[in-house]
């Protein structure tokens, strides 16, 4: 089908389209200025996602996510946000929102969720696409409602922000509370036990006396050291000496070395005393008495000095034999102390352990209390809904101006449809398509009085009787 063929169809049932052109219009606008006028007021909210937590001090991972935006949009479309809307402005103690519910429902279910989704379908929620600006409309039969019902769903919603934050904190902060209490149990049960245990076993600066104790046993080697020496000495003494007289502690005796002398003069007094009067003489005799007396005198003291050297042998293993137990005892002492320094380590660590414990715990047991008493919040209004001065739908011009396209389409529609079930030749073109033959001549406008359909008898009875 051509252009000129659309033309003539048109042309021919030029009465269908208009009729039907004109009862769209007229119906469209008839049905526009007898619906209800609707009026919408929008109320924006801006949410702050860069600004870092007063309490956390950083910036919050979650409001980074390229989600969060739609998480919010759906939480403002909630049935959460709807109840809280109902009960801030007592919607389910209207005696007419009371009386819809009776006839809708009968009585059944609850007023809140039947009267949320009635809410629900009012409310268009719409994110700005390149900042974090979130508008909330609402349409209503009233201007007054439809301002009070926006603002009210933008302060529903920062409240149910606030208590989406509120809540995790408040159960994180009772959780912490019963961690606090397990770990300062375990806290105080560590300190009771290292306090015990040194009062047990005395020691309270476990270093220190460790130290008073190693220079103890220092002390004690170092005695044993030089009383092993001289016993050694004595011993050695007495097994290198074949006579007493050949000691050295005899030989460097003054008091020795003098009776010597003595025994020297005493004698060569003797010799002469003996040459000059003879050994029966009173004074050889006294001389020599003298002598034996001096002798007997420093073999004594020889005796005494050789006795002295035994003894301080008998009395150096003695202390020895002292020392290596009073040695053996210090180390045994260390020893005990080492174990108890190790002891109160262990458990000196274990208080270490505990403290840092319940300090961390309390450190977030308070950050979950002041998160949980938290009032602020990162919504805030940044527009209040307005009562509008106009009604929003219905949209007259718009209705009709689509009304008119709209019938248009539908003429035309109607008329090709009409057109393919009764199908008429209105162009050459027609009768060429329909009878395949070339069309020889066309009459002039005078003669299109002629009845087309006998002349088309007349060519298809002329067709019939040609031969084959």
């Amino acid at each position: 089908m051509n252009l000129q063929q659309f033309l003539l169809i048109l042309w021919a049932h030029r009465k269908l389209v208009m009729f039907t052109f004109f009862a769209t219009v007229i119906a469209t606008t008839v049905v526009t200025f007898m619906l209800p006028k609707e009026y919408s007021a929008t109320a924006a909210v801006v949410l702050d996602v860069k600004s870092p937590d007063p309490i956390a001090g950083m910036v919050l991972p979650g409001l980074m996510a390229p989600g969060y935006m739609a998480t919010q949009v759906d939480i403002i479309n909630s049935d959460r946000v709807t109840m809280r809307v109902i009960k801030m402005l007592r919607m389910d103690e209207n005696p007419n929102i009371q009386e819809q519910w009776q006839e809708a429902t009968e009585g059944k279910g609850k007023i809140g969720p039947w009267l949320a989704q009635l809410l629900q379908k009012k409310l268009d929620v719409k994110p700005s696409r390149e900042s974090n600006v979130i508008s909330i409309s609402y349409s209503g039969a009233s201007p007054e409602f439809a301002a009070a019902m926006a603002n009210a769903f933008a302060q529903a919603y920062i409240d149910v922000n606030l208590e989406l934050r509120i809540e995790p904190a408040r159960q994180n902060a009772k959780w912490f509370d019963e961690q606090s209490k397990q770990y300062r149990e375990r806290l105080d049960t560590a300190q009771k036990a290292l306090s015990d245990y040194q009062q047990k076993s005395g020691i309270v600066a476990t270093d220190e006396r460790l130290d008073y104790e190693t220079q103890k046993l220092n002390e004690l080697s170092t005695q044993l050291t030089v009383a092993q020496a001289q016993g050694t000495d004595s011993s050695s003494k007495r097994k290198s000496s074949g006579s007493a007289d050949t000691l050295p502690e005899v030989m460097q005796s003054g008091l020795i070395s003098q009776m010597k002398g003595d025994i020297a003069r005493l004698e060569s007094r003797l010799k002469e005393v003996s040459g000059n009067f003879g050994v029966n003489h009173p004074q050889y005799q006294r001389s020599q008495a003298e002598l034996a007396e001096l002798k007997s005198k420093m073999n004594a003291e020889i005796a005494r000095i050789s006795s002295s050297i035994g003894t301080a042998g008998n009395i150096s293993k003695q202390k020895v034999s002292e020392l290596i137990a009073a040695v053996n005892a210090q180390k045994k002492r260390i020893l005990e102390l080492k174990e108890q320094r190790d002891e109160i380590t262990l458990l000196v660590r274990e208080v270490e352990t505990a403290q840092r414990a319940f300090d961390a715990v309390g450190q977030r047991t308070t950050q979950s209390r002041l998160e949980s008493q938290s009032v602020q919040t990162n919504v805030a209004v940044l527009n209040t809904a307005t009562e509008p001065a106009k009604h929003a739908r219905p949209k007259r011009m718009i209705n009709i101006m689509l009304s008119m396209f709209v019938g248009l389409m539908l003429g035309v529609g109607a008329a090709l449809l009409l057109e393919l079930s009764q199908r008429r030749i209105r162009s050459a073109d027609d009768l060429v398509q329909t009878l395949g033959i070339p069309v020889l001549a066309s009459l002039d406008a005078e003669q299109t009085d002629l009845n087309w359909m006998s002349a088309l008898r007349r060519l298809f009875s002329s067709r019939q009787a040609r031969p084959a």
